[in-house]
């Protein structure tokens, strides 16, 4: 007899005892992609291999032309996932665990959770909760200092992105030194770093699985994007009950983010068949999900889509790096501490135009993931649609529909454009950018 789907999530646990819920999403996850949305990404490639080599003696390479790293940590997913915290923390050699989460965390509950769970586990944990959102380069510094004196070992992050990265920045300097800022850039963390264990607590930020690390320059009032593949997690722990404490707000901002993931990926110079798929199920699990999470919070199923969409859009993004959007926006972020998704909702139909006016093609998928009828339609003009489409989506979550919203002014964007040429995100752009074009970008989205 078949099972009943649960259909509400429970709330927060006052205990770690057996979790309300056991049923996972593996039903959810599952379901097949529908071949009428998700293009046969192999059928794209080009037919510059038609025929495998055997074996060769001589054990000479050959071209690595489509050869393709794909790095992506151990999951946990589903309802009750996070009663085993305690568990993957004791797998890794952990004893005293440096549990980094935040006030809104611990207030909800999900805090006392965690921690129960790992003393279950037999582990004494040291929890640090001094993080606020986009966490800033003084407070990983002191986040470390107390790491260190308290002989901690495994670095657990519950909480969202602004969390999970604070708990990488503090795994950075562990095993590197230093200061935080001094690892701006790609591949500059060179030291083997602590295990890590995440469990993300929005839907959206992919921290939980990326290769990425947001921190804010206090001094220079900017973002700096530290990307590393030290820096996947060991253990991403992802239970969807986490995500019935988010205010509205936090959860259409998030839930952008993961779309913009979805789609930066899927166009980045850097994608690859295996980010494709990952991208295109992101896309058309946001769509389909978001809104109805707002609608009916506690309700099961799209709770464990957005879930799974921020998982996907994770695994996608770490491997084929980003765009223009979170280039642009990691600066805005920086300036005025404004929430990245929203930031990102803003700006995301804007570069969707820049980018489709040289080459529209690569969204042609992404706008069939999302529901856009594409039959017969130009590319150009199906590009356009998912603009569209996006923008009435951040509309109906209650994203703001310009930058001037969120405080950025005129004079602002100069000195925007300029930090975003720094930024490693605009590096796989699949369009080049001047800061004329970034200017111009930001200029519209005002």
């Amino acid at each position: 007899m078949t099972q009943p789907q649960h259909t509400v999530l429970a709330s927060v646990q006052a205990t770690a005892g057996a979790p309300a819920v056991v049923d996972s999403a593996s039903e959810w996850a599952s379901k097949p992609s529908d071949p009428a949305v998700l293009v046969d990404l192999a059928s794209e490639l080009p037919d510059r291999h038609p025929v495998l080599s055997g074996p060769q003696r001589t054990g000479a390479r050959n071209a690595p032309v489509e050869l393709v790293k794909f790095h992506v940590p151990e999951v946990v997913f589903g309802p009750g996932a996070l009663s085993e915290l305690g568990g993957c923390v004791r797998r890794l050699g952990g004893r005293r665990p440096f549990l980094v989460t935040d006030p809104g965390l611990a207030a909800a509950g999900w805090a006392d959770e965690a921690k129960a769970h790992l003393r279950n586990a037999g582990l004494r944990p040291v929890v640090w909760t001094d993080v606020t959102p986009n966490p800033k380069d003084m407070e990983i510094e002191a986040a470390y200092r107390r790491y260190q004196a308290s002989g901690s070992d495994v670095i657990v992050g519950v909480g969202g992105g602004s969390c999970i990265d604070a708990a990488k920045g503090v795994a950075i300097l562990s095993g590197n030194g230093g200061h935080i800022l001094g690892y701006a850039g790609i591949d500059r963390v060179v030291q083997p770093i602590p295990p890590m264990v995440m469990a993300p607590s929005t839907s959206g930020t992919g921290a939980d699985v990326s290769q990425f690390a947001i921190v804010s320059d206090t001094t220079n009032n900017i973002k700096i994007t530290i990307i590393s593949r030290t820096l996947v997690p060991d253990v991403s722990v992802i239970d969807p009950r986490l995500l019935t404490t988010m205010p509205d707000s936090l959860n259409a901002a998030t839930g952008l983010d993961a779309l913009t993931h979805a789609i930066e990926s899927f166009v980045s110079r850097a994608h690859n068949r295996l980010t494709d798929r990952h991208a295109l199920t992101a896309a058309r699990l946001v769509a389909a999900n978001l809104a109805k999470t707002i609608d009916e919070p506690m309700a099961a199923e799209p709770r464990i889509g957005m879930a799974q969409a921020a998982l996907e859009a994770g695994m996608a993004f770490t491997n084929a790096i980003l765009g223009a959007t979170h280039a642009m926006s990691h600066q805005v972020g920086g300036l005025l501490d404004t929430p990245h998704g929203v930031v990102n909702g803003v700006l995301l139909p804007h570069v969707i135009r820049f980018n489709a006016a040289t080459d529209p093609q690569r969204f042609v998928p992404l706008a069939a993931a999302i529901g856009i009828d594409t039959t017969n339609a130009p590319a150009d003009e199906i590009a356009e649609s998912l603009a569209q489409r996006v923008r009435q989506l951040a509309d109906a979550v209650g994203i703001p529909d310009g930058l001037a919203k969120l405080g950025v002014a005129e004079t602002d964007l100069p000195l925007l454009a300029t930090t975003t040429l720094n930024d490693a995100c605009l590096n796989t752009n699949p369009r080049s950018a001047t800061q004329t074009d970034i200017e111009d970008l930001f200029r519209t989205a005002l």
